[in-house]
């Protein structure tokens, strides 16, 4: 194996494997250097096992329903190991393909730690991958350009220490053999609302307990406050605004103590607090690489560090956590030290997509932050309840929401934002994201012809009536 590669990169999930992937199809020699699997936190703690069991439960879910369409059958039950044998064929179906993808550009992979050196001491940028504790044994890795993509771990709570069996992180969830009977759920953000749903699919009493007075406090405030109405009826407790003192454990469960006295005895807690960087080991200091007091790695626009030859991508630095957010950020790096022409990602127009049911999903800005940024706003809102393709699932519960910048002669001006709860709605945001992105108009957009009975209909009918004109 070569010791020499114009890339060396730092981590094997979602980040670093595409800016491997990418680099070697622009013909750079790379290498990748991972301790634990290809794909990283996204394909095997994260995004996929994740929307494996929530598709689990949404069978369940299914099933337990179909006599609504005159189809009798018993009351379904949960075997969770199968669904948990399933969930591990799939995680290790992707596994072997990114492996196979790498393996087929010709990218070296390296396994063990990595942390960044420099090789003569005093030129910061002449730099080396030292590599350690894994099965590749001790080496010494000449480097170009190097890119750290470690991504993260869960962030814990004082006074919650992670058991796996009473007190679990998302880690441990996900692996879970039996459902408990009574969850509470610290974190109203994405991971922890998608988490509430797949269990009460699954058969939990679940309670979700905020410290901010807003569920997905990125969202519209009108898809959050429809999610919680959706929820009530699924029986799922939002507390928002509510932060949690601690907890003490009992022979009956787990006792949490929740701001002004109130305590909510469970079976199980998931502590759903966001994420930190991994950053631990990597000796970037020394290499001139500056890192915050949250231990996140500051980069500029194209996430290039203080060092101009390392770059950091994904769950390392301040930029949104998602896995498609990583990949456009390893795209935009490689073009970047190719010295190509490349626009730095525009996070506030990146599409978010939460899997819980029903499905939120949206891009850009919400009425009240495209208000808060100066645009005279105009909205359109329109609920699944009129539409037939809605109708026609079952599934009416959930809305469309345009936020346009408003124009003078009032045929709509530029769409600032689209936010969406109902269902499918995480793939049917593309419609959306493209307008936003391409700064696409009202009036534009609503010249293009729907097609009839769809669920995607929806965003041309908002669309539509931004025109001041309405069809249905």
């Amino acid at each position: 194996m070569s010791d020499s590669f114009d890339l060396v990169v730092i981590g094997g999930g979602p980040g670093g494997y595409a800016a491997a992937l990418y680099g070697a199809g622009a013909g750079l020699d790379v290498a990748v250097v991972e301790k634990h699997k290809l794909g990283g936190t996204c394909l095997h703690v994260g995004c996929i096992p994740a929307k494996e069991l929530l598709e689990t439960a949404a069978v369940c879910r299914t099933v337990a329903s179909a006599g609504e369409f005159g189809i009798n059958s018993s009351a379904p039950t949960v075997d969770m190991n199968k669904a948990q044998a399933r969930k591990q064929k799939v995680v290790e179906q992707l596994h072997r393909g990114v492996g196979k993808l790498l393996e087929n550009r010709k990218v070296t992979l390296v396994d063990g730690w990595g942390s960044v050196r420099s090789s003569s001491g005093t030129d910061l940028t002449d730099l080396t991958v030292a590599v350690a504790g894994g099965a590749s044994g001790e080496m010494q890795l000449n480097a170009r350009y190097v890119i750290v993509a470690t991504g993260s771990v869960p962030r814990t709570l004082a006074g919650f220490e992670v058991d796996g069996e009473r007190i679990m992180s998302s880690d441990e969830l996900l692996s879970i053999d039996k459902v408990p009977e009574r969850v509470a759920i610290i974190g109203g953000g994405a991971i922890g609302l998608e988490f509430a749903s797949m269990l009460c699919d699954l058969g939990s009493q679940v309670t979700v307990v905020e410290a901010l007075p807003q569920i997905l406090p990125g969202v519209d405030a009108d898809v959050s406050k429809a999610l919680v109405r959706a929820f009530k009826k699924r029986k799922i407790q939002v507390r928002a605004g509510v932060s949690v003192d601690g907890c003490s454990q009992t022979k009956d469960g787990v006792e949490l103590q929740v701001a002004g006295g109130e305590s909510l005895l469970v079976d199980a807690v998931v502590v759903c607090v966001g994420r930190r960087p991994f950053t631990e080991g990597l000796d970037l200091e020394p290499v001139g690489v500056q890192v915050d007091q949250g231990g996140y790695v500051v980069v500029n626009d194209f996430c290039q560090t203080t060092n101009e030859r390392i770059y950091a991508v994904g769950d390392v630095v301040r930029t949104p956590q998602l896995a498609h957010v990583a990949f456009g950020e390893a795209i935009m790096v490689i073009k970047h030290l190719l010295g190509e022409p490349v626009a730095p990602v525009d996070y506030d127009r990146v599409p978010w997509a939460i899997y819980c049911h029903p499905e939120v999903a949206y891009v850009g800005y919400s009425e009240a932050a495209a208000t808060d940024a100066g645009f005279d706003v105009t909205v359109s809102t329109h609920r699944y309840m009129g539409n037939g393709r809605a109708m026609i699932l079952g599934e009416t519960d959930g809305l469309v929401k345009v936020i346009a910048e408003r124009s003078a002669d009032g045929s709509g001006g530029q769409i600032l934002g689209v936010h969406m709860m109902g269902p499918w709605v995480t793939e049917q945001l593309g419609q959306g994201h493209l307008a936003v992105n391409w700064e696409a108009t009202a009036a534009e957009v609503a010249e293009f012809v729907q097609p009839h009975p769809t669920l995607s209909e929806m965003f041309g009918e908002a669309v539509l009536s931004l025109t001041g004109r309405d069809l249905h």
